[in-house]
């Protein structure tokens, strides 16, 4: 059996936390917290709440040293990034820009294109799956040029708009009814 003691603080801090969190994994761990400070065996904790014993038992224990803060999840380390952050805005022009921007015989760019251009101008080593969730995290479509719009002079945009819409408000003359 596990046992903990809370206080009246402690429980209504972990309580209000088991609450309100929209993290269910967050609120298992206060959930199991709680059930343990109510005298409940881990074995027990553990089969309810679907996890093993023994990750009740680590759970605790994060309590007992870091209180409601040592149950949050905390970003494991992975590892670094293929593509440095320094690259970033240049890849994204390139892809702006497309291939003939680039100086490349293509209409748009693919994922091994964009890789192979990497590799040409850093030697960096990319696969396409790297590309793929780069442009992914970047909100960018390379074989679908939709950002073309978004670089357009914002002031022709307007001026254009206001053209079009004043075509459409006058009438046609001289048009024939049927």
């Amino acid at each position: 059996m596990l046992k903990i003691i809370l206080g009246a603080r402690e429980q209504a801090a972990l309580e209000q936390t088991f609450k309100t969190t929209v993290d269910r994994r967050l609120r298992n761990r206060c959930q199991a917290v709680l059930m343990a400070h109510r005298g409940r065996k881990r074995k027990t904790i553990a089969d309810d709440l679907g996890v093993h014993r023994t990750t009740i038992k680590k759970w605790v224990a994060h309590y007992q040293a870091h209180g409601v803060d040592g149950l949050k999840r905390r970003p494991t380390p992975g590892k670094p990034r293929r593509i440095p952050e320094t690259l970033t805005a240049t890849i994204v022009e390139w892809v702006k820009a497309g291939p003939q921007g680039c100086g490349l015989n293509r209409a748009n760019w693919t994922y091994e294109e964009l890789a192979v251009q990497v590799y040409r101008t850093t030697g960096i080593v990319l696969k396409r799956t790297a590309m793929r969730d780069f442009c992914q995290r970047q909100q960018i479509r390379p074989y679908r040029p939709t950002y073309r719009y978004l670089r357009g002079d914002p002031h022709r945009q307007a001026a254009t708009k206001r053209e079009l819409a004043e075509l459409k408000k006058k009438p046609t003359s001289g048009s024939v009814s049927c």
